[in-house]
């Protein structure tokens, strides 16, 4: 095998890469194209199985050797994946000496840049037009309040904010008419050219918490233990502790009970956003005990109606409930993107397209899709997640680093996350980064030194989600202006190289003194 190290050895390495990498695409995008409904998406749809064929090979020295000859890397061609493999080998192939007959020809103007051209017209699509000073949309998620106090509405809306997020997981569709009735009535009063686009949540089969009317405990602390029972049996088994055994384990209750019939001794159970970490210890008659592995050093509360997630525990249930095909038919009429929550698997995907085309009227545009990658099966099923989607309706992704981080692991967020945002651009589909941005800012009032940092990373996605609080209006704009900065610098993985303004106006005056 002749060596990578010389122009002809690098040459004949890219035209294995591609023989391989195409044959591997036809494969992928051949299984996937019956799915395909949606014939614009067709070119995206290939182009990410072109981009899963290339990530099955192992690249670093094959990289280092291309940069040695001032070629592209393959690093940044998430987007054009053929057209980076076919300059790269017909610029070889010139430096060769080939005969330009036997290599690829160059990629026209087209094939390198529609898919980022897809991928701006889906934003605009999903969150609106694009700020003069920045491309990245911001979104905020509505209080409750936000349904009764109009100046609010204005403020948020005059602040800047593109979207808005309705959680529907909370409140009721009398509360979201409100908010819904406050923001058209604010884009009135601002006279905005363009309305504010709304996404709303679907609540999905989310795991909480139920706790009985009177605690067992208040604060639980590492070494404490409860049983972790069906909501079903809470009410008897607490009133019977009560009434009966003080020495028993105080309970909560947990709304699947699915999840505790799964769940594995050893296996680790997280509540209220990974605040508790928990592991089973042993199955009795009336559920799961629970010892407490991590919690703050204060302890902290269990109240009703917070998340639990069983990262090692394997169950399959429906992502659409019943409750969200009853809020469909407020939302179908309503919300210009619907949120898909727990989404993990083609099957969702087919029930709630199902469910969107018999409730969808037909006076209204129909409402573009969000899947919420909240799950280690949804990361694990996203190239089939999306073309299932997409290959049908206009679709997008949220990287709900929430749930996500207590599925997966904190340590392993930060890449899995650069993984999604990878994906979606070879798919040309729009990303919201989400949960948890700028949230001391938005709380408190004043950010974090990393939450900056996040937030300036946030400019690779089409769109930022920011939580409500009580500083919301300058967490809207200290966002606004880290994103319009950093969008000078970078557009997804690719360096701008603008002017460093700050070194050059230092490099001037000194030139200047020793001119003097």
């Amino acid at each position: 095998m002749t060596s990578i190290e010389t122009p002809n050895g690098l040459l004949e390495a890219m035209e294995r890469l591609r023989s391989e990498v195409l044959a591997n695409t036809e494969q992928i995008f051949g299984a996937w194209q019956p799915a395909i409904t949606r014939p614009v998406f067709s070119t995206s749809a290939r182009n990410l199985a072109c981009y899963l064929a290339l990530r099955r090979h192992e690249l670093p020295s094959l990289q280092l050797a291309l940069m040695r000859w001032g070629l592209s890397s393959l690093g940044r061609c998430e987007s054009h994946v053929q057209a980076t493999l076919d300059a790269v080998i017909a610029t070889l192939g010139a430096m060769c000496g080939r005969d330009p007959g036997t290599l690829p020809p160059y990629p026209d103007e087209e094939a390198v840049f529609n898919g980022t051209q897809v991928i701006a017209r889906e934003a605009e699509l999903f969150f609106g037009g694009a700020k003069s000073q920045r491309r990245t949309r911001i979104m905020v998620t509505l209080p409750t309040e936000a349904s009764q106090d109009l100046p609010w509405m204005q403020a948020l809306v005059q602040a800047g904010v593109d979207c808005v997020r309705i959680n529907c997981a909370h409140d009721t569709s009398k509360v979201w008419s409100g908010m819904l009735r406050n923001l058209r009535a604010a884009e009135r009063e601002l006279g905005l050219r363009e309305p504010v686009r709304v996404l709303m949540d679907l609540g999905g089969p989310k795991v909480r918490t139920v706790c009985p009317k009177k605690h067992d405990k208040d604060v639980y602390k590492v070494g404490d233990k409860l049983l972790l029972t069906s909501a079903h049996n809470l009410e008897q088994l607490s009133h019977h502790h009560h009434e009966k055994d003080k020495s028993a384990l105080p309970v909560v209750g947990c709304t699947l009970p699915e999840a505790l019939e799964r769940l594995t001794d050893g296996e680790r159970v997280y509540i209220d956003d990974g605040e508790i970490g928990a592991r089973a210890l042993e199955h009795v008659a009336n559920g799961v005990v629970l010892e407490i592995v991590h919690a703050p050093a204060k302890g902290h509360k269990i109240r009703s109606d917070k998340g639990l997630n069983f990262p090692d525990t394997d169950f399959e249930v429906a992502s659409l409930t019943e409750k969200d095909r009853s809020d469909l038919t407020f939302l179908v009429r309503h919300a210009d993107m619907i949120g898909y929550s727990f989404v993990q698997a083609e099957a969702d995907v087919d029930a709630l397209l199902a469910e969107l085309a018999e409730q969808a009227p037909r006076d209204r545009k129909p409402a573009a899709l969000v899947l919420k990658i909240e799950t280690k099966r949804a990361v694990r099923n996203l190239p089939e997640l999306i073309v299932r989607a997409a290959g049908k309706v206009p679709t997008a992704v949220m990287i709900a680093r929430g749930d996500l981080a207590i599925e997966l692991g904190f340590q392993r967020v930060a890449e899995m996350q650069e993984e999604i945002l990878w994906l979606c651009e070879a798919a040309h589909v729009p990303v919201i980064w989400a949960t948890q941005v700028l949230e001391r800012l938005a709380k408190e009032g004043l950010p974090t030194r990393a939450e900056l940092t996040d937030a300036a990373m946030a400019n690779r996605a089409e769109c930022v989600m920011l939580n409500k609080g009580a500083h919301i209006l300058a967490a809207i704009q200290m966002l606004d202006g880290v994103l319009a900065r950093m969008e000078g610098h970078q557009h997804k993985k690719t360096p701008q190289l603008r002017v460093l303004h700050s070194w050059q106006s230092a490099f001037s005056a000194e030139e200047g003194r020793r001119l003097r």
